[in-house]
């Protein structure tokens, strides 16, 4: 146990980011499982990196613009064709949106296959790497993600369902960069399925529970030096079992 590792200096950004990614996912999650399109984070986390990956085999920089530009394009490009399918096929939506899961995830390890660094790469953008987040790279993260909610809380229903991939799309590519795609998917699905039985205060109560998860996962990883964002996703589940077992049922 090392008990120097608890510094705000580290922790401090890292937890931050966590809130930053949990303030659109909470309720994105919500949303996505009335959809019932569960895996749709997974797919457009997957399309994100590999526009990452693409961008970073043809020598961009690896925090420059055109990383940015390729990612969001990706990850865009992946929402307007999950918006076409769900329209045409609606009935197979979530198998297609395992399909492009796999097709992204197998093109990226294709790219990265002449890269001795491709593991690393690979890695990172499943896991994470949150721990090494700094506050230079809160801002702009921070700014996306007030827009996304004033947009979704302001226009709701309003934004169709093309509307709602396309911020969907944004907040993923945002959030994948920041803390890894397993945390993207966890910080998207444990709080809001943790909460699904509550009616008043579900959002209030799934924020609370990203927040600990975040927090106590972050403390037990510098504690024990393990990987962050994998005691984080342990951590948060498993705060999620006593929550929805012990949440009354909203009423009809």
């Amino acid at each position: 146990m090392n008990l120097d590792a608890l510094s705000l200096s580290i922790l401090g950004p890292a937890f931050l980011a966590g809130l930053v990614v949990l303030s659109t996912h909470v309720p994105l999650g919500a949303q996505v499982l009335k959809r019932g399109i569960v895996f749709i984070d997974l797919a457009i986390a997957q399309v994100a990196g590999l526009g990452v990956v693409a961008a970073d085999r043809l020598g961009f920089e690896p925090q420059g613009w055109a990383v940015q530009v390729a990612a969001v394009s990706a990850a865009l490009a992946g929402a307007l064709l999950l918006t076409w399918s769900e329209k045409r096929w609606p009935e197979v939506q979530e198998a297609l949106i395992g399909v492009l899961f796999v097709v992204a995830a197998s093109a990226g390890v294709l790219l990265m296959a002449a890269d001795p660094h491709g593991g690393e790469h690979l890695k990172d953008l499943l896991v994470g790497q949150i721990l090494w987040t700094s506050y230079g790279q809160l801002p702009l993260a921070a700014g996306l993600s007030v827009l996304i909610l004033a947009l979704w809380f302001g226009l709701g229903q309003r934004l169709g369902r093309a509307g709602f991939y396309i911020l969907f799309a944004c907040a993923v590519t945002a959030s994948v960069q920041l803390v890894g795609l397993y945390l993207v998917f966890s910080s998207l699905i444990v709080p809001a399925l943790a909460t699904r039985r509550l009616g008043k205060g579900r959002l209030a109560a799934a924020y609370l529970l990203g927040a600990a998860g975040y927090a106590v996962g972050l403390a037990l990883s510098a504690l024990y030096d393990f990987p962050s964002g994998a005691v984080i996703v342990l951590v948060l589940a498993a705060l999620a079992v006593p929550v929805y077992a012990l949440a009354p049922a909203a009423k009809a």
